[in-house]
């Protein structure tokens, strides 16, 4: 197949603005992603994706996150539903038992209406509406048979839904209606689903968290498995510097207050490996 992919992993709204930043940091120095002939988003990823997909410059994304975070809901994920998330890390046996367990927690938790998570997708994604011509991937899991679901142009899912079914993390943000199914978060596959990017010769991933567990595919383990005919970099904070940009804990990431900070640091970050990226990206194709 050949080309390049662009591979954006979780995060939550600090996720969203870290990852915006690295692009932008990118874009400083040369590296345009928006060249990309797929585009993988997963959770926080997914929201980057589709304005990256659909030609948004990299800038523009980061100068979003560096806005005033006016009226932004604050969720505070409880202690129990995280001891609820490592318990079903550590006891499934397989990634489908796993999405089916995230699937339970999903369904009893209480959340917003679907109805406002749509509306808020709709406002992050703000002028992105229709599917991108640069093929663009949205991982999410069925909730009921822990089976993967890749959403694309050519779901017949529009994008908006897409992304709140491949936003919609267990006990944070309700999970998503569509077709008469239900669907959570393309976290709960794997944390960067960099598989999906098998078969393109040259792959930037850009991923804030990068750990499986349990069942799940690391980041890192991922990109080895893409084989030694791709060239891939992984572009990540590293669990120090995350924990310094989120503060501890899960809460951090999704604390809309975060954003500015983050989309700096990611900016630093996209500017100290450019380089590097650059190696990978302007490659000549095999």
């Amino acid at each position: 197949m050949g080309g390049r992919a662009l591979v954006l992993g979780g995060g939550g709204p600090t996720g969203i603005a870290w990852e915006a930043g690295v692009l932008a940091g990118l874009a400083e120095q040369g590296i345009d992603v928006r060249d990309a002939d797929l585009v993988v988003g997963t959770s926080a990823g997914a929201v980057v994706g589709a304005q990256i997909a659909a030609g948004l410059h990299p800038e523009q994304l980061m100068e979003a996150q560096l806005a005033p975070a006016n009226g932004e809901r604050l969720v505070k994920p409880t202690a129990m539903g995280v001891m609820r998330l490592i318990w079903s890390l550590k006891r499934s046996k397989s990634p489908q038992e796993f999405g089916i367990r995230m699937g339970r927690i999903a369904r009893t938790a209480v959340t917003a209406p679907e109805e406002e998570r749509l509306a808020e997708i709709g406002r992050r994604l703000g002028e992105v509406r229709d599917w991108p011509k640069t093929r663009f991937l949205v991982p999410a899991v069925d909730a009921d048979s822990g089976e993967p679901a890749i959403f694309d142009a050519e779901s017949g899912v529009d994008l908006v839904h897409a992304v709140a079914a491949g936003t919609a993390a267990p006990g944070i943000r309700p999970p998503a209606s569509i077709g008469g199914r239900t669907y959570i978060d393309g976290g709960m596959r794997s944390p960067g689903n960099v598989d999906l990017a098998a078969g393109h010769d040259r792959v930037i991933v850009i991923a804030p968290l990068t750990r499986g567990g349990g069942p799940l595919t690391g980041v890192e383990e991922q990109i080895a498995q893409l084989g030694a005919g791709t060239r891939a970099v992984l572009i990540t904070a590293g669990p120090a510097r995350w924990r310094e940009i989120t503060g501890k804990g899960l809460g951090g990431m999704l604390d809309p207050s975060r954003r500015a900070p983050a989309a700096t640091a990611g900016k630093a970050e996209g500017i100290r490996v450019a380089a590097e990226a650059a190696n990978v990206w302007n490659a000549p194709p095999h």
